[in-house]
C-alpha cells in the first residue's frame, strides 16, 4: 500500500548536541527526557562523520538519519526505515537552505538563535503534522520573510507565532514605558 511521505522529526543542533531548534511529528517519543535522549544518541552517533559538503545517511532505531552540518550547526531530518532517502535528503537541503538565506549566509548557532523565530516558521513551512509541504528554499524563505514583515495585521489574521510576536512587543513597549 503507497502512503505519503512522512518526516518523524526535524533536529537543529549546536556542536555540543544541545537543542537549538526541534520540531517532532511523530509520537515515537512520547516525554521530553525521550526526545532529548534521542536527540543525544543522534548527535552522538553522528558527531564524528564530515558531513559538512553532502548530506549524510544514517540508519539509527529503526529510524532513518539524514544530516549536514555547517559551521556550529547541525541539521537533521528523520524518517521512518521504510521512507524514501532522497525524500529525506530534499527535505533536509530545503531547510539547510532556507535557513541560509533566512540568515543571509550567516549560519551560525549565534545568529540562528537570534532569528529562532524565523526558523521555527521555516520548519512550519516545510512540514506540517509530518507531511512534507515544501522544499524549494526560496518558496520556504519568501513564505517566511513575508510572515515575519506583517506584524500589523489584525491578530485574528495572524499566524500564531505572529501572535506571539506581536504580543512580546507590546509587552516590551509597556514595560519600557
Amino acid at each position: 500500500m503507497e502512503s505519503c511521505p512522512s518526516i518523524k522529526n526535524i533536529l537543529l543542533l549546536d556542536s555540543e548536541g544541545k537543542r537549538v531548534a526541534v520540531k517532532y511529528y511523530s509520537e515515537d517519543w512520547p516525554t521530553n527526557s525521550a526526545k532529548e535522549s534521542f536527540e543525544k544518541a543522534v548527535f552522538t552517533k553522528t558527531q564524528k562523520t564530515n558531513a559538512r559538503t553532502e548530506a549524510e545517511i544514517a540508519m539509527f532505531e529503526n529510524t532513518i538519519v539524514v544530516y549536514k552540518f555547517v559551521q556550529d550547526l547541525h541539521f537533521f531530518v528523520t524518517g521512518g526505515d521504510n521512507e524514501n532517502e532522497l525524500i529525506l535528503s530534499t527535505v533536509l537541503q530545503g531547510f539547510f537552505d532556507a535557513v541560509g538565506i533566512l540568515l543571509r549566509g550567516n549560519v551560525d548557532k549565534k545568529e540562528a538563535l537570534e532569528n529562532l523565530d524565523l526558523i521555527l516558521l521555516c520548519l512550519d513551512e516545510i512540514v506540517d503534522g509530518g507531511i512534507v509541504l515544501e522544499t524549494d528554499s526560496n518558496v520556504i524563505a519568501s513564505k517566511v520573510a513575508s510572515h515575519s514583515i506583517d506584524a500589523g495585521a489584525p491578530l485574528s489574521e495572524q499566524t500564531i507565532s505572529q501572535a506571539l510576536a506581536t504580543a512580546r512587543e507590546h509587552l516590551a513597549r509597556s514595560l519600557l514605558k
